[in-house]
């Protein structure tokens, strides 16, 4: 069963309506919007103190753009006119901006560098936690317990996370992989059985290189779980359950890349739920693992002083 589109259903309302963080709507909203609507956007994150005593008038001028773009602006995430983006906007601002704060400048100190990078990350980790669909989350901590074999697909960034996942596999209790070449993975998708789980990962969830090993992991008869950063894409579609990890990503050249971040969190979500749910006998080998592997690191592969 997917519930790929019962999920998007319930957050396709990405507006003001959702009650949201006004500043934190914005940076969500940003890609989507129309080219002279993004300045006004870009103008209010850029000092949204100056905002919120500015006519529409001035918001206007300042942004670049006509006082009619400003009032569709406002419509476009959901306000009753720009009074009430404006009254929203300072009830906002009056619970911190530490994620549009973050905007990275050349001329920023190491410091101020420091402080931003960590602002932005915490502020977008815990968006995205707060979006997370602990529904779907347990779902897919039950469909991975009863994994046969588990094997990971992704593509670029969304690699790193699968190749991280793979490392884990003492967590999930069962055989798990991950290929870097798009071919292998293919391959593997292909000769994937039922009862075997594929855990797919884009946070576009339009790599098409992904969804053809989707397709392929889906017609050999396993089960597809997909991790990406938005619904709507294509992924929502082809995967039995769909796990969408919502962030504060920013076109920032200089941002670290929130998305991965937020990927690798869920995936120790996912392995730590699914470690618990095999219970006390794969913890306790969990536990002799880690002895032994903390043995080797302090003493080399002898782990027994006494062997010849």
């Amino acid at each position: 069963m997917s519930i790929g589109d019962d999920r998007a259903a319930g957050s396709s309302d990405r507006t003001a309506s959702s009650g949201r963080n006004v500043l934190e709507l914005i940076l969500v909203r940003l890609p989507d919007l129309r080219k002279s609507d993004r300045r006004v956007a870009e103008h209010v994150l850029s000092d949204p103190q100056a905002a919120l005593v500015a006519t529409v008038a001035e918001t206007a001028r300042k942004a670049g753009v006509s006082e009619p773009t400003v009032m569709r602006f406002c419509a476009a995430l959901g306000f009753d006119g720009f009074q009430d983006f404006k009254l929203k906007l300072a009830h906002s601002v009056a619970l911190g901006v530490p994620a549009t704060q973050s905007v990275l400048d050349s001329t920023d100190t190491p410091q101020k560098l420091t402080d931003k990078v960590f602002d932005y990350t915490m502020t977008s980790l815990d968006w995205a936690r707060s979006q997370l669909d602990h529904e779907a989350v347990a779902q897919a901590i039950e469909i991975l317990t009863a994994a046969k074999r588990i094997e990971f697909f992704g593509f670029g960034a969304s690699w790193i996370v699968a190749a991280d996942a793979q490392q884990k596999f003492p967590l999930f209790g069962v055989p798990c992989a991950v290929h870097s070449d798009s071919h292998q993975q293919f391959i593997a998708a292909s000769m994937m059985r039922p009862g075997d789980v594929a855990v797919a990962i884009s946070n576009t969830g339009q790599t098409t290189s992904l969804l053809d090993v989707i397709r392929v992991a889906r017609d050999v008869g396993a089960t597809v779980i997909g991790i990406s950063g938005r619904t709507g894409g294509r992924m929502n579609r082809l995967c039995n359950l769909l796990l969408v990890i919502e962030t504060l990503e920013n076109t920032d050249v200089y941002t670290p890349t929130i998305s991965r971040l937020a990927a690798l969190v869920l995936v120790d979500i996912l392995a730590v739920g699914v470690a618990m749910r095999r219970g006390g006998e794969h913890q306790q080998r969990i536990a002799g693992m880690k002895k032994r592997l903390s043995a080797m690191r302090s003493r080399g592969f002898a782990l027994d002083d006494d062997d010849d």
